[in-house]
């Protein structure tokens, strides 16, 4: 893994203005983070074209099926040479199990706990009783016995896992600059105090992306870290 932990969430509509912005701010990220809006959009040929970078990929599918699928998802997307791939905690240590069988030994399977979007009240609505954070340790539990190398969780909770998981790999999406707009996010922590608490990977998005100047954002980023 890159020693610059901030991976650009790359979700754009354009194959060819995903492409440049990643090459415009390159030099001050450690990696580009691939979501479902853009493999979705692109399906392997744009992973292979913003492989050309020559950053790591974080493919940030979120799988989520009964084990056997999630194992198959897997072993398709092995081709592409991920370095991190996502997996919902709360399909199961089985699915997890299975899910970190298939992937590639250079490829780190982390399991997403509790999506920053969601609060007490969203999950209570779901039927999960308690609140984000204690649901976020008991699916980091979960993941760490099924031999995951590490969870996705906010800035709120990384540093409670970090006392649990002292190894655990760490993303934290969900990231804002202290002066930047929350939007969707429920949760949120600046970059600087996610990397504090123990996160390996911190996950930034729009704060870049539709900056005026993304390449000065990701270089004021770069710099409170």
């Amino acid at each position: 893994m890159s020693q610059n932990p901030v991976y650009l969430a790359l979700d754009l509509p354009r194959l060819d203005a995903a492409e440049a912005l990643a090459r415009k701010v390159s030099g001050h990220i450690g990696g580009i983070k691939l979501g479902l809006e853009f493999f979705c959009a692109h399906g392997h040929h744009g992973v292979h074209e913003i492989h050309k970078i020559g950053l790591p990929l974080f493919l940030d599918l979120k799988l989520h099926d009964i084990p056997n699928t999630v194992a198959a998802a897997m072993q398709a997307i092995h081709v592409l040479e991920p370095s991190i791939v996502t997996v919902h905690a709360s399909g199961g240590r089985a699915m997890m199990e299975d899910a970190k069988a298939a992937a590639g030994e250079n490829c780190k399977v982390v399991g997403v706990t509790v999506l920053t979007s969601l609060d007490d009240g969203d999950l209570n609505a779901t039927g999960v009783s308690g609140s984000a954070h204690e649901q976020a340790l008991r699916l980091a539990e979960l993941a760490h016995a099924a031999g995951l190398d590490g969870i996705v969780c906010s800035g709120h909770e990384v540093g409670a896992v970090h006392d649990q998981w002292k190894d655990g790999f760490f993303v934290v999406p969900g990231l804002r600059p202290a002066d930047g707009k929350t939007g969707d996010q429920k949760r949120t922590v600046t970059p600087r105090e996610a990397r504090d608490a123990g996160a390996s990977v911190l996950v930034v998005g729009r704060p870049i992306s539709r900056a005026e100047d993304p390449l000065a954002a990701a270089r004021a980023i770069e710099a409170t870290l």
